[in-house]
């Protein structure tokens, strides 16, 4: 029973800093796709703090919205294999 539930919970673990790691990196990603925007046509000025914030904030929720696409598309991939178990 010990072993059943360190390996539930090393798998967590593994699954909780899979998730972590791709948020941070499709927020970087944002981050960096999101310099080459011109916010200059929407904010007074975009070289500011609050222009910086907006594109602090539009770079978290676009990075958060790719990560949580590609982390349910390893869930799904990775329950596929089930499938044929019961083939």
């Amino acid at each position: 029973m010990d072993a059943a539930l360190s390996q539930v919970s090393s798998q967590a673990a593994v699954s909780a800093l899979t998730a972590i790691l791709v948020s941070l990196i499709c927020i970087c990603l944002s981050w960096w796709a999101l310099q080459n925007l011109k916010l200059d046509l929407v904010v007074r000025h975009p070289k500011g703090p609050q222009g910086k914030l907006l594109q602090l904030l539009l770079a978290i929720v676009l990075g958060k919205f790719v990560a949580d696409f590609i982390i349910e598309y390893l869930g799904y991939t990775l329950m596929l294999r089930y499938m044929f178990t019961f083939l």
